[in-house]
């Protein structure tokens, strides 16, 4: 919460731990990559359930997703199919890659791609399909991957709303061929920027990090530690991605308390559903049996035929009450560049242009106290009711 009594949407639960290392980190003299990020890592790569070699930390998930297409080699101008109700920053990364983005519309419960129209996406220029386990809900992963075999597919999960995410007892970011993590400041687990690419070819991980600092062939915390200066020599023309020790700092007691802050946001979820269950809204869908939901985000939809408000206007009530609130996702048909430069209608993907017109994200924060959960509540129903 602001000074002013505004609930912010998203506010990260930061504690006495992450300030103190932050301050240790300072203090120590190393702030870009160095033991902090190595640590981080390896915390990552024990959450799940990999090895280091298969993790390499980046400075966001927009980076992890570049570098993973990259580093899978995948064919210029070949085609990647994802989901049209997605932040840019997804597309913008196939397009960066020199890649072609298709999108195919996600199913209306879920919110998620639907695989029937990944299927239906498919030409013989398809190389990848870029699955987002939207709002921490998992993908249908064993159809996608179905998809992906049947068609000799490299398969990249935009996991930035899933770090805990879980589908039929695996990991998500464990399916395919890499995985990629958001630590933005409003995601599970904040660094303030940040992101992680995890991989099941640790050669392909190897040339990620590579990739992420200018195509190096040592890192700094290598290059200069105490065992002596190593020279490097630059093997790739790569990018300035890495992560600095100082968001590092911050990630290594984040992590340690990712399981404490998802049964937070999880009983914030449950109230939510009780309560709102009367409302004329459109409520998130119950998770999928054998899954564990990342309660990322907590969505609903004004439908203003049904609620007498339009979901514009109730974004203006909530901010009126002061009520932080988001939009996840415009969806990407609606956004000029994309019209402009790919001819997409948003009437071709009309699920996801359902959503993004009518879609409310109500703030789900595991630093949100009991009290400001009954403000949430009690703002949403005097707007839907008005």
């Amino acid at each position: 919460m602001s000074d002013n009594g505004f609930l912010i949407f998203g506010s990260p639960a930061i504690s006495e731990k992450e300030i103190a290392e932050v301050e240790a980190c300072v203090r120590s003299g190393w702030l870009g990559t160095g033991p902090r990020v190595a640590q981080f890592e390896k915390d990552f790569a024990v959450y799940k359930e990999l090895t280091p070699s298969h993790v390499a930390a980046v400075n966001s998930c927009t980076a992890a997703l570049h570098v993973s297409m990259v580093a899978a080699g995948l064919v210029p101008g070949s085609e990647v199919i994802t989901t049209p109700l997605t932040f840019c920053a997804t597309v913008n990364a196939i397009i960066h890659s020199d890649l072609t983005p298709v999108l195919a519309d996600v199913d209306l419960a879920t919110q998620n791609i639907n695989p029937a129209a990944i299927e239906a996406a498919i030409t013989p220029k398809t190389s990848a399909i870029l699955a987002v386990h939207f709002a921490g809900r998992p993908c249908d992963m064993n159809a996608i991957m179905a998809i992906a075999n049947k068609h000799n597919l490299v398969v990249i999960e935009d996991c930035a709303h899933a770090i805990e995410t879980t589908y039929h007892g695996k990991k998500t970011g464990t399916f395919g061929d890499f995985g990629c993590f958001s630590f933005y400041a409003t995601k599970n687990v904040v660094t303030g920027e940040g992101g992680m690419i995890i991989g099941r070819d640790e050669k392909l991980i190897a040339r990620a990090k590579v990739l992420a600092l200018h195509g190096m062939s040592k890192d700094a915390w290598h290059r200069f530690s105490d065992q002596g200066y190593k020279h490097y020599q630059v093997v790739e023309a790569g990018f300035k991605y890495n992560m600095m020790d100082l968001q590092a700092a911050l990630g290594i007691h984040q992590l340690a308390r990712v399981e404490q802050n998802w049964l937070r946001r999880e009983q914030i979820w449950q109230r939510y559903m009780e309560d709102f269950a009367d409302l004329p809204i459109m409520l998130p869908a119950p998770p999928e049996d054998d899954t564990k939901h990342g309660y990322h985000l907590f969505t609903i939809l004004i439908d203003e035929a049904k609620c007498g408000i339009s979901r514009d206007r109730f974004l203006t009530e909530m901010n009126s009450k002061k009520i932080g609130t988001g939009v996840h996702y415009l969806s990407l048909p609606e956004h000029p560049y994309y019209q402009e430069r790919f001819g997409w209608r948003s009437e071709d993907y009309p699920n996801a242009m359902c959503i993004g017109r009518q879609t409310v994200s109500l703030p789900l924060s595991a630093k949100l106290t009991d009290e400001d959960v009954e403000r949430v509540i009690i703002a949403v129903k005097e707007t839907i009711k008005g």
